[in-house]
């Protein structure tokens, strides 16, 4: 199985969750990671906030926008203002070659409040292009750290997975 984990991580939060998946799916085999940098990312978090909660799309360093080559895609994000990071909107309106793809949707998040939401735009925008099966995962910040709590919750999504 090939697999690629795309994520926009601030403060490194949703970057240990994605460094923990990274490594729970090379045991299935060949895994990539795109980590993606904002490039017009303001300095003040609650305007980034208004930002995510007004669905901007920012400035991202040029990566991979072809997904065409991978059996599973994973996308991550903090939860800002109940919507993805700015930097996520964009990579989800330029990606390509999702139809039919299976896609796991991961968030970090602080209270949890708007998470769902968070998930439901992403999952909306990612089925328009024709994304199949959606599984879905959030761990709250104060718990990012706790490898074991995160693998945990991992493993729950890969073993709900139709070949997992």
């Amino acid at each position: 199985m090939k697999s690629v984990i795309i994520y926009y991580s601030y403060n490194g939060n949703t970057r240990q969750v994605a460094e923990v998946l990274s490594g729970l799916l090379s045991t299935k085999g060949q895994v990539d990671r795109l980590d993606l940098v904002s490039l017009d990312e303001p300095s003040s978090f609650l305007y980034q906030c208004r930002r995510a909660f007004s669905h901007v799309r920012s400035k991202i360093e040029e990566v991979n926008f072809d997904l065409s080559g991978y059996d599973l895609i994973c996308l991550g994000t903090p939860v800002w203002a109940f919507a993805p990071a700015p930097a996520i909107n964009t990579y989800l309106d330029k990606c390509s070659g999702i139809e039919g793809k299976e896609i796991i949707l991961f968030a970090t998040c602080g209270s949890g409040a708007g998470k769902e939401r968070c998930l439901d735009y992403m999952q909306g925008l990612l089925a328009q292009k024709g994304a199949l099966v959606f599984k879905r995962l959030t761990i709250q910040q104060r718990k990012v750290r706790n490898r074991e709590f995160v693998g945990s919750q991992i493993n729950k999504v890969l073993r709900l997975w139709p070949n997992g």
